[in-house]
């Protein structure tokens, strides 16, 4: 198993996410199947585990805390997070906090995370009403907490933002970051934003909750003849591996074959060419459909409603290749007469644009997407409702 330093820790370059845990025939977690990755996990070097409060209706921490402490305490670090991204009517961190030791069985986290801060959360955490940081603050120098950081979807100047409040508190930051989302969601700014502050990277979504696991036939035989012995997977785990600053990849594995995949393409194998990189950038550019949007910004010029176009375009671009609960939570985070659905369709932006783009026609695509996707509030609301079930049972 390949390893880094960060936080002062020697860290499995492979973590095991737990969002995705293997499922029974009737969707309940499969424990025993678990145990297993778990066990394989460990004997194969991986030490770092990821869970949070939300994650299988709440009952993920239950099931990865059992399957851990089978285990010494010296052979694994879990992390957890605190969830002020969800929509609620008042936050308690220490309720929650105190819970998710209970449920996971231990008695401090190795690392605790903020989770997304982001358009819509930012407010939360850093309101003095809620006292969320300084709550976690106090965790950490009680020894309840050995590593703060924070989890984010955020655009990369709310995450400067966030970066200017919380000051030298972050310890490391976990954002969505793959070959595709490298372009299609600014993923490069924000690495280079964290690497110039010293803040080491955690990957999530490496491979885009599964989407560049598989990719059409003619690039994976392009990727095959290359390497013909690694999966299209291993492909975006390489790619990550180029990156100095990363030093975390969760992957959200649900089968003991993505593990063990996983775990040989953490444990040796030829570093990532240039030449192969410039590969999956370019099926990147293939899989985005994208319009050609150079934000320019020509066309924010002359809006009569003042939209942020660019964003907006990029937003399309990206719902067009996966409708991502990412856009619906950034969106929820915007004023009505900021969002697509302002558009008046009045072609001043169109006029002006160098690249021909038909944008009231994208802008009305946009809203209308948008109105078929559950609101991230609605999404807590139901997520919340599914764990009071799972608490009563």
């Amino acid at each position: 198993m390949q390893y880094n330093e960060a936080c002062g820790e020697r860290l499995s370059r492979l973590g095991f996410g737990c969002m995705r845990q293997p499922l029974t025939a009737d969707k309940a977690i499969d424990e025993a199947e678990l145990q297993r990755m778990v066990d394989y996990a460990i004997a194969q070097g991986v030490n770092y585990f990821d869970t949070a409060w939300p994650y299988h209706s709440g009952l993920s921490e239950i099931a990865i805390g059992k399957a851990l402490r089978r285990h010494p305490r010296d052979r694994w670090l879990l992390a957890n997070k605190y969830p002020g991204h969800q929509i609620a009517a008042s936050y308690n961190p220490a309720e929650i906090f105190e819970e998710q030791l209970k449920k996971c069985g231990v008695d401090c986290f190795d690392f605790y995370l903020l989770h997304n801060v982001y358009e819509n959360s930012f407010g939360v955490y850093t309101d003095p009403k809620w006292g969320i940081l300084d709550y976690f603050r106090e965790q950490k120098r009680l020894g309840r907490i050995r590593h703060l950081g924070f989890s984010s979807h955020a655009r990369p100047d709310t995450l400067e933002k966030f970066l200017d409040y919380a000051g030298d508190s972050m310890e490391f930051c976990q954002i969505q970051l793959n070959y595709l989302d490298w372009t299609l969601q600014d993923a490069r700014a924000k690495y280079d934003l964290l690497t110039a502050r010293n803040i080491p990277v955690w990957v999530m979504e490496p491979l885009r909750g599964g989407r560049l696991a598989t990719l059409d036939e003619s690039d994976e035989a392009g990727l095959r003849a290359l390497r013909p012995d690694e999966s299209t997977a291993a492909w975006s785990f390489r790619w990550l591996q180029r990156l100095p600053n990363v030093k975390m990849v969760l992957s959200g594995m649900s089968a003991m074959e993505q593990m063990v995949d996983n775990v040989a393409t953490f444990s040796g194998g030829l570093p990532q060419s240039d030449a192969e990189a410039s590969l999956l950038e370019r099926i990147a550019e293939g899989l985005k459909d994208a319009l050609p949007c150079t934000r320019c910004r020509y066309c924010c010029d002359g809006c009569p409603m003042g939209l942020d176009i660019p964003m907006l375009i990029h937003a399309y671009n990206d719902v067009r290749f996966a409708q991502s609960m990412t856009v619906s939570m950034q969106f929820d985070a915007l004023p009505e007469d900021k969002r697509p659905s302002a558009c008046i369709a009045c072609g001043a932006c169109a006029a002006v644009c160098p690249q021909n783009i038909d944008i009231p026609g994208a802008l009305r695509e946009l809203s209308e997407t948008l109105a078929r996707m559950p609101s991230w509030a609605e999404l807590c609301r139901q997520r919340e409702e599914a764990a009071k079930r799972s608490r009563r049972n």
